[in-house]
């Protein structure tokens, strides 16, 4: 039970510190962060603070922080850039300073994870924003290009990462 508490706090943890990585960095290029929730499913907990509304979800299996769009598309692309790669620079720092312990595996882990261009995580956002930056448009077919991509990218990293772990058994 001791070792599924410490991995429940740890990972709640992480992606607090992921989240309040992007939340800081919202608020340095002044864009409003309209809520932010550990969780997903019904909420269970909420309060409103400085015009953020915090939430706590019944599943704690992920996190959030929800932007609001139209102030995060105004900035500059690197602006942009630098709201998205907060969480993972943070997790980052925590992986380096707890090196070795499960906190520092599972920041490691959320690191890579949204680091990756898969839909909805932080790299697939970024690639996004590059995107439309580069061609000043959105364009569906090098955004459904990425996607896919990014999808078949994931699941080479999975793959390879069993091949790994099969070898070493």
């Amino acid at each position: 039970m001791p070792q599924l508490l410490n991995f429940s706090l740890s990972f709640a943890t992480a992606l607090i510190i992921h989240e309040l990585g992007h939340f800081v960095a919202a608020r340095l290029f002044s864009v409003r962060v309209k809520a932010v929730g550990l969780g997903w499913g019904p909420t269970i907990y909420s309060r409103n603070i400085a015009h953020t509304e915090w939430q706590i979800r019944l599943f704690p299996v992920g996190a959030f922080v929800r932007l609001d769009m139209d102030t995060f598309k105004q900035r500059r692309v690197n602006q942009q850039l630098i709201i998205l790669a907060a969480g993972i620079f943070v997790n980052l720092v925590f992986a380096v300073l707890t090196w070795g312990s499960l906190f520092g595996i599972l920041n490691l882990g959320l690191a890579i994870g949204n680091a990756l261009p898969l839909y909805q995580q932080d790299g697939w956002k970024g690639a996004m924003v590059l995107s439309r930056g580069v061609l000043g448009r959105k364009s569906p077919l090098l955004e459904w290009t990425l996607t896919i991509v990014g999808g078949l990218m994931a699941l080479a990293v999975v793959a390879k990462a069993l091949m790994v772990l099969s070898v070493q058994a």
